[in-house]
């Protein structure tokens, strides 16, 4: 049974009774009340007493990573440079290591004062010793070094 009540008063008003002054000039008779027949009642019944049953899968493949060796120091999955979330990625990891106090791999720029600005030196110029490792769906990897993007 659906029934649309007005805002109740915070403090004066007990949670079943109803502001008669908000619902308006025709009293209860304003309340909108859903159709109530007994046989939506038993559909009602009915519903909530239906058990549904999901299929499951058992998890017993062993999923195993198979790295992909590359000829001619190729990169094999994926675009042939580094993708923008990658480049984020190591440039968020070197410039926590600069943080840290690691030592600057390269001779940088003096204007260069902030670890993100001088990580992201060491990236263009391919300093860094950082290996991305890209894995399709099916298990196989590749690790590919930062020496081989363009």
């Amino acid at each position: 049974m659906a029934v649309k009540r007005a805002k109740k008063k915070s403090s004066t008003v007990k949670d079943d009774e109803l502001d008669m002054d908000k619902i308006g000039d025709g009293g209860i008779d304003n309340l909108q009340v859903g159709d109530v027949s007994s046989n939506s009642r038993e559909a009602d019944k009915k519903e909530s007493n239906r058990v549904i049953t999901y299929k499951t899968y058992d998890a017993d493949v062993e999923f195993k990573l198979k790295e992909i060796p590359s000829k001619n120091d190729e990169i094999l999955i994926g675009p042939a440079r580094l993708t923008r979330f990658e480049k984020a990625r190591i440039t968020g990891a070197r410039s926590l290591q600069l943080s840290l106090g690691a030592p600057i791999l390269t001779k940088i720029p003096p204007e260069f004062t902030d670890t993100i600005m001088i990580a992201k030196y060491e990236l263009e110029k391919k300093t860094l010793p950082i290996s991305i490792r890209r894995i399709l769906p099916n298990g196989l990897y590749q690790d590919i070094p930062i020496e081989w993007t363009i």
